[in-house]
């Protein structure tokens, strides 16, 4: 994942120190490793999972700081697993990223795409599934609305083929609204679509039940709000 910082210069006078109304407030602190507020930190859900395939998690800005997102737990529990955040990529960044693997876009295939200007997926060649090792999953962290809009200004996405999931079970992500019944968290998505592609479900198992807990944590701010309510 690539942080970019700006720097500013900061002007001081009388003027400021006079007036406190005017003075930043203090910024919470935050877990430099799930980057959520420290009071909220979700790194004892951290679950390490050993995989085969490779995973470049895409991560539109917006889901960076949303506390109902599940892409950074994803990314910390899969070794092999990249996080970059952006919304349209440089032509050589994600050639770079692709090199070397057969690629596979987690993405239904949507109809209507052509209408947007989003190409049709070549068809996927079951032989490249074969060798887990050989294979790198791409995911898209973002609505849906924001997703497509990713996949339109990302071309080579688009020459992709597609990765379908198969009988998923219903979504556990009570703290998000679905679009659709079948619509699951990325975490959710991915998880499911490793466990076709390496055909181990128990092995991912362990890492959806920590996405419980971490769901739960999230219900447990939202709750006493709603009980006030």
């Amino acid at each position: 994942m690539t942080t970019s910082r700006t720097s500013s210069t900061s002007i001081t006078s009388s003027y400021t120190s006079a007036s406190p109304s005017h003075a930043e407030p203090p910024k919470r602190e935050r877990c430099p490793v799930c980057l959520r507020a420290a009071a909220s930190c979700i790194c004892r859900w951290i679950a390490p999972v050993s995989h085969a395939v490779d995973v470049l998690i895409l991560q539109h800005p917006l889901e960076v700081h949303n506390a109902k997102g599940s892409a950074r737990l994803l990314h910390l529990s899969l070794p092999n697993s990249q996080l970059l955040t952006g919304e349209q990529f440089a032509t050589d960044t994600l050639a770079a990223l692709l090199a070397d693997k057969h690629n596979v876009l987690l993405y239904p295939e949507t109809p209507g795409d052509r209408s947007l200007g989003i190409a049709p997926p070549p068809a996927l060649d079951p032989v490249t599934l074969l060798d887990p090792a050989r294979l790198r999953l791409v995911v898209l962290d973002a609505t849906w609305r924001k997703s497509r809009k990713m996949l339109y200004l990302n071309p080579r996405l688009q020459q992709l083929p597609r990765l379908p999931l198969r009988d998923t079970p219903a979504s556990h992500y009570l703290i998000r609204k679905a679009h659709a019944p079948d619509q699951l968290s990325t975490l959710e998505a991915t998880c499911y679509a490793l466990m076709q592609l390496e055909q181990d479900t128990p092995r991912f198992v362990p890492l959806i039940a920590a996405f419980d807990g971490f769901v739960a944590q999230q219900l447990s701010y939202v709750m006493p709000h709603a009980e006030k309510a």
